[in-house]
């Protein structure tokens, strides 16, 4: 290229706590596919990762273990990065955020924060194991619920009622450390004073140009429409991580160190290959790209361009969030055998294959990505093995003795047609819309394969006058599979590897998609693209099944989430037949009246119309989402033969519907107007 772009892309650090698994590769996937893109147009494209290595959580898998920390991540990174590789994920450096590169860098970040004027000190009080010595992350509390009373709910929140609260105000705390009551004691904490920074923030994330739409919308809606909560930044001792210099006992957060982790393994790579570090960091030309989980949202956002900003370093041009895998429609379960380790996965299965499944299913919005285990199999065998490589292993074999044809033949403008199609799959590839390059793709193997079908090379082959004729079709069937084979190098290196093989010109550039290949040899065909086999993929959920784990897995998180204010998901319901769903009556209602509950936290008092004389008293959880003013006169879709609940505030006579986890997270289902209160929703 003329003018390459320099480009530096990170994957969020994956926890150095456990190994990696299959939810996590959908995003070191999608970011490899998008940095091979990148390279194979052109572009100076590194990619960097490291792994995330401090908190509490290590120490304990450490002393679980007997052995130090140090010994325990480097353990676990060398498993992790073997895993990658495994998938053909690609480092331009692995790093880890316990290196002397992170800390020098965590120093300047600080030094920053001081200079401006944005740290503070306060006394917090906590939970604390009498028996461990430390204190405890709420993640590391269980107990009953203080707003539903449901047993044995983690410190920040409840799976039942989806409250939200402090490890403080749980019923019955327990340390799931060590199974003890836990006391009450207090430290100093070190915190960023971020709302100063607020006008900032709500610029660069509402500018349309960093963020997904939907996460704009999130942070503006949750977030930047009141003052900005100061960043608790410090942990007590003891606490595996980096002790702050002008703070002794004190030690920087998990969530400190981690987003500077990415510079860190950058110092790394410069160190290695002689570039100059401030080149990625602190040039404006240089554009920088961050891929993470939605359940990081707040961090990489808000805190992330804060501590940028401040220290006077290159803001992100992009920050791609992508949404959590599922299986078969609901979370990854180790009963289930459905949390799939990535160790697992290449004992029974091609790599290859999920690249390719999560590719055809990663578009450029939040959504969930699900696996569906018999689409996995059709897919893959219908594509790759059915559509893609059977252009090759069809036809190479006819033309092994005489090579490609000198020049290219007639083929009705199947080539040409394919070359003009570069453009807009490099469009989608570009905008992480892989799920659009991939149909595009596909839509070309379509094309190709009744161009073989038509002309029958191994019919042609037995007739000793149309030998040149066989040459001829094999010649274009081979260069339209090439065509194919470079589009889908950033997806399936290895059968690009493979063309290179068969063919003898490497793939190493987008444009030659746009030439055919002629007068050069081919050499025998070797196989690409085993069919998936029902019995294997059987065998990798049984070899995954966990009896004794009736919990299912966590989400397919990276970084540590620890006081991190994820988006929430919730698993498909079982399914259910017509006939029950009938059973529910949902109306169009009218609110008529919104009330405030005395000193209920969570209600509003909803008088419904559904037409008529006929109104219902609802009191529904949203109070702290919507004011009542701005109720009065919404429709709303509300289930009118839901039994009467008493509650102690009144009697409640049905339900509002709406999304969301809870809280200020609440979405009411809009109506058109037109509909009429009391009309049935079908």
């Amino acid at each position: 290229m003329a003018n390459p772009r320099k480009i530096l892309v990170t994957s969020a650090l994956p926890y150095a706590n456990g190994p990696i698994h299959i939810g996590h590769l959908v995003e070191y996937i999608q970011t490899d596919i998008w940095v091979k893109f990148q390279k194979l147009r052109g572009n100076k494209c590194i990619y960097l990762c490291a792994d995330d290595t401090h908190g509490t959580a290590i120490m304990m898998s450490a002393q679980r273990k007997g052995c130090s920390e140090e010994e325990w991540i480097a353990a676990v990174s060398e498993e992790h990065q073997r895993d990658f590789a495994g998938f053909g994920i690609e480092f331009d450096n692995y790093g880890s955020t316990n290196s002397p590169e992170n800390y020098e860098l965590c120093k300047l970040f600080w030094q920053s924060f001081r200079n401006a004027g944005l740290v503070r000190k306060e006394a917090v009080t906590q939970l604390f194991d009498d028996e461990k010595g430390i204190f405890l992350a709420d993640r590391f509390v269980r107990g009953t619920c203080p707003k539903c009373a449901a047993d044995d709910q983690y410190g920040d929140s409840c799976d039942q009622c989806g409250a939200t609260y402090s490890a403080r105000e749980i019923i019955n705390p327990v340390s799931t450390l060590s199974d003890t009551t836990p006391s009450v004691k207090t430290a100093d904490h070190l915190f960023i004073q971020i709302e100063k920074l607020h006008d900032f923030l709500d610029q660069w994330t509402q500018s349309g140009e960093h963020l997904q739409s939907e996460i704009a919308n999130y942070l503006k809606g949750h977030f930047l429409n009141e003052p900005l909560r100061d960043w608790d930044v410090s942990r007590p001792e003891p606490y595996f991580g980096f002790e702050i210099p002008d703070a002794p006992g004190h030690f920087w957060f998990v969530w400190f160190d981690a987003p500077i982790g990415y510079m860190a393994s950058t110092k790394q790579y410069c160190d290695r290959t002689g570039e100059d570090f401030e080149s990625w960091w602190k040039d404006p030309s240089t554009e920088i790209y961050h891929f993470i989980g939605k359940d990081i949202t707040y961090f990489h956002t808000l805190f992330w361009p804060a501590m940028l900003k401040v220290a006077e370093f290159t803001l992100p041009k992009k920050i791609h969030i992508h949404g959590f895998l599922t299986v078969d429609g609901r979370k990854m379960s180790k009963r289930d055998g459905t949390f799939v380790k990535a160790e697992t996965f290449l004992k029974h299965l091609n790599p290859a294959a999920l690249r390719y499944y999560y590719a055809s299913k990663l578009n450029n919005r939040v959504e969930d990505l699900d696996l569906n285990l018999k689409e996995f199999t059709t897919k893959v065998n219908t594509d790759l093995v059915g559509k893609v490589v059977n252009l090759a292993s069809r036809t190479a074999k006819f033309v092994q003795q005489t090579g490609l044809s000198p020049e290219y033949p007639e083929d009705g403008g199947l080539f040409q047609k394919a070359a003009e199609a570069g453009d807009a799959i490099a469009a989608a590839y570009e905008a992480c819309d892989f799920n659009r390059a991939i149909r595009l793709i596909i839509e070309l193997a379509d094309q190709a394969n009744p161009y073989v079908e038509s002309h029958q090379p191994w019919n042609l082959r037995k007739d000793p006058e149309r030998q040149q004729e066989l040459q001829d079709v094999c010649t274009v069937a081979l260069n339209l599979f090439r065509q194919i084979a470079i589009y889908l190098q950033p997806v399936l290196p290895e059968i690009a590897e493979k063309t290179n093989s068969l063919l003898g010109d490497p793939i190493v550039k987008w444009e030659q998609a746009a030439s055919p290949l002629t007068g050069t040899p081919v050499k025998q065909f070797e196989h690409m693209m085993k069919r998936i086999e029902e019995k294997d993929v059987n065998n990798m959920i049984e070899e995954s099944k966990d009896e004794n784990e009736t919990v299912e897995a966590e989400e397919n998180t990276t970084q540590s989430t620890d006081s991190a204010q994820p988006l929430i998901d919730e698993p498909l319901a079982d399914e259910i037949t017509f006939e029950e769903f009938a059973k529910v009556d949902l109306r169009v209602a009218r609110v008529v009246k919104a009330e405030h509950v005395e000193e209920a936290n969570k209600l509003l008092k909803l008088t419904l119309s559904l037409g008529g004389d006929e109104t219902r008293q609802v009191f529904a959880g949203i109070k702290k989402a919507y004011n009542p003013e701005d109720l009065d006169g919404r429709l709303v879709v509300m289930v009118a033969n839901l039994a009467p609940r008493k509650m102690r505030f009144g009697i409640s006579e049905g339900m509002i519907t709406a999304a969301g986890p809870g809280g200020e997270e609440v979405f009411m289902l809009a109506i058109d107007e037109g509909a009429q209160p009391g009309q049935r929703v079908h």
